[in-house]
């Protein structure tokens, strides 16, 4: 059992937001349904911005069509955005995943905010098609996943467009779990819209909650099906950054040899996940009207999760650093200077800092953690972190020379001849805010279709609440969850 101080109700420490104020099922569905039902000025707004982030995206995006995908050099900062979506949006929803199975208590709120990020993942499979044609195929001469040589007998039938077939399956394939874990979560809600709301809500849930009634054995099955489908999703999102970074980033830098980094691109998704959440409910509760919903339990307990993964980037970096590092073999010391060191060592600067430093040195203090502010500043510090961890990398892959030209050889950078950085243009800028301005339309429109607090998961609360007196004061019993 787990007691928090309630103080009377009185409006002190309502104000400090220590707990959902709400005592029965009846007012939590009522607030919930009318905040849900309510198209506010700020929602438009925010959809307003976004498109209009959109619409420059597009332009961008035009711009770098004309230009034509011969010169891989000119879509570095496109792929760039693509991997950061990749990152950040699709590794949110790990976010209600993991916190579920622990039955934790203070991810009720968060979950569905985390599980919304999911129709993101439809708008980064849009993003993953011109990768498609960027990409080359393997006739380049780079090193790869899939052993393809054309002068060997047995490895010359390997397909040359393996990188693409693959990674077009996984995307697809933790695309569709995403959307069928935001279906299943929002199941419950869907059938009580399905009896309140009226006109074309009422309609899109009634087609979607299907046969639920909420009996037992569908009680049952939904918490079975939500495990199964996140656990597929995580290990789906592992083997989706694998490609990725092998497939998209590595094979594209003579002599980048890392077995780590996959796994590396996949825990570094996990801090941007977190961050991404933390700030998606600081905006929630500053704009949407849920401060009763978004209390400091949760950015109490989500600042601890974002604080153990910046100190896992650490860890990850640090590993597969000693290797180039003590290695010191020729093509080692080139990958560093050209990636570290060199031409883009304010960006890595940049994403250490912001990434590591920062975070360590802020977020150690308990006090910074237990408040509104000190996480969600933090979430913008790791979210512009790994926006410039994946400029330097992406970016750098991208803009060397011969991408693509089997002329060119691709197991060495010459050391004593490192690419200069690759500054962006106007359409880069462009294709930048647009690619943000995407997600962040889909997240709202996904909202605005289902509820972003989960109403069933706060009714569930009410059974496991109770305030009761304790000597002069009263407190919040918590009841340990099934």
């Amino acid at each position: 059992m787990a007691s928090h101080n309630a103080s009377g109700h009185n409006e002190e420490h309502h104000a400090e937001g220590m707990y959902v104020p709400f005592t029965s099922q009846r007012e939590v569905v009522n607030d919930l349904v009318t905040k849900h039902d309510k198209i506010s000025d700020k929602w438009l707004s925010g959809v307003a911005a976004a498109g209009f982030l959109l619409v420059l995206g597009v332009i961008g995006f035009v711009m770098r069509v004309n230009d034509g995908v011969s010169d891989r050099m000119v879509w570095a900062y496109y792929a760039m955005m693509f991997s950061f979506i990749l990152t950040t949006a699709s590794a949110a929803p790990m976010v209600a995943i993991a916190p579920r199975l622990a039955n934790a208590h203070w991810r009720r709120p968060v979950s569905r905010v985390a599980e919304l990020w999911s129709a993101a993942g439809i708008f980064s499979l849009l993003l993953f098609i011109p990768m498609l044609w960027i990409l080359p195929p393997l006739t380049d001469g780079r090193r790869s996943l899939w052993f393809y040589n054309s002068d060997d007998p047995f490895f010359s039938k390997v397909p040359v467009y393996s990188p693409h077939i693959w990674t077009t399956a996984a995307l697809l394939s933790l695309a569709a779990l995403g959307i069928m874990l935001l279906w299943l979560s929002a199941m419950p809600d869907l059938a009580l819209m399905r009896e309140h709301s009226t006109g074309w809500k009422q309609k899109w849930s009634a087609r979607l909650s299907g046969r639920w009634i909420g009996t037992t054995e569908q009680w049952n099955m939904l918490h079975h099906r939500m495990g199964i489908v996140g656990a597929l999703y995580f290990m789906m999102l592992v083997f989706v950054h694998y490609l990725v970074s092998t497939d998209f980033l590595m094979t594209l830098v003579p002599g980048w040899i890392d077995s780590l980094y996959p796994l590396t691109h996949a825990a570094n998704s996990l801090q941007a996940g977190v961050a991404t959440v933390i700030l998606t409910m600081f905006f929630l509760r500053k704009f949407g009207g849920y401060e009763d919903y978004f209390t400091l339990d949760q950015f109490w307990a989500m600042s601890k999760l974002l604080f153990a993964l910046s100190l896992l980037w650490f860890w990850f970096w640090f590993s597969s650093f000693n290797v180039f590092w003590y290695g010191k073999k020729p093509s080692e010391q080139a990958v560093l200077k050209y990636l570290m060191v060199g031409s883009y060592q304010p960006a890595f600067m940049a994403g250490f800092i912001l990434s590591f430093v920062t975070p360590l040195l802020v977020m150690m203090w308990n006090r910074v953690r237990k408040s509104f502010w000190g996480p969600t500043i933090m979430s913008v510090a790791v979210l512009a972190g790994t926006f410039f961890d994946r400029l330097r990398l992406y970016v750098a892959a991208w803009s060397y020379p011969g991408v693509g030209d089997y002329r060119v050889d691709k197991h060495e950078i010459p050391f004593d001849s490192i690419p200069a950085a690759n500054m962006p243009g106007v359409p880069d800028v462009l294709i930048v805010l647009g690619v943000i301005g995407g997600a962040v339309l889909f997240y709202l429109l996904a909202a605005r279709l289902i509820p972003p607090v989960s109403i069933w998961e706060q009714k569930e609360l009410m059974l496991y609440k109770l305030h009761k007196a304790y000597h002069r004061t009263e407190v919040l019993v918590l009841g340990k969850p099934r």
